[in-house]
């Protein structure tokens, strides 16, 4: 009866010590794992077709683009001028301290100014937002309806501001070709009380104040001359 208790007990203390070793080796696998060196797919969509049907993967975000790109960039582009100030802000402008860079040819923008007695819609939106993409045209359009009666000025926001080449693209792609800056500080969202989300649009009456901050989609031009007319008191 002892040597088969002693049996016993030696069975035990092996099972015991082979649980442990295994315990141990599952720790240190898991180590191996968790330190094993991976590759780093890189932000940004997979491959660019804008900019001249180009199937070259288009940089990361943080990525340096050559200036001899970026020019290129521009130049396909062909994004109308930034607004020129030709007058003071009024004392109620929202935008008269804020200066930005514009995207066509990178000089700074002092919207103040340069939005001063005209009417605007300012849309924020980023090169990586898929609702942004179909909405962009649907303001060059009105654009194009509105006339001078109402500016149209769109802003790459400051999630997505750091890589002006890919917002480029994005405006190539859908060729859309309205002046554009770029909140590159989240200075000019800031001002006008815009959130961080994309799309937003803001409505700027003629002496600068906001009119109104319409975070959401436009499905088509007529839902943008609705926001217009009742907003800014036309009647487009």
């Amino acid at each position: 009866m002892s040597a088969l208790a002693d049996r016993i007990r030696t069975r035990l203390a092996m099972s015991a010590s082979t649980r442990w070793t295994i315990a141990a080796l599952v720790v240190v696998i898991a180590m191996m794992v968790a330190i094993w060196p991976r590759e780093d797919p890189g932000p940004g969509p997979a491959a660019n077709t804008g900019i001249s049907g180009s199937t070259a993967p288009l940089p990361g975000e943080q990525a340096e683009v050559p200036d001899e790109d970026l020019a290129a960039a521009r130049q396909e582009a062909g994004l109308q001028p930034c607004p020129a100030a030709t007058m003071p802000p009024g004392s109620d402008s929202e935008l008269a301290t804020v200066t930005v860079p514009c995207l066509a040819d990178g000089f700074d923008v002092d919207l103040g100014s340069a939005t001063a007695g005209s009417m605007w819609v300012i849309n924020f939106w980023a090169y990586w937002c898929a609702p942004c993409r179909k909405e962009l045209p649907i303001f060059a359009e009105f654009q194009r309806t509105a006339g001078d009666l109402v500016r149209v000025l769109t802003v790459q926001g400051k999630e997505g501001a750091q890589n002006p080449f890919l917002s480029l693209n994005l405006l190539i792609e859908t060729g859309v070709d309205l002046p554009t800056v770029i909140d590159t500080q989240g200075a000019m969202a800031a001002a006008l009380g815009v959130p961080r989300v994309y799309p937003s649009t803001v409505l700027l009456r003629a002496d600068g104040s906001v009119a109104a901050v319409l975070p959401q989609v436009f499905t088509s031009t007529s839902d943008v001359i609705d926001a217009v007319n009742t907003h800014l008191g036309l009647a487009l």
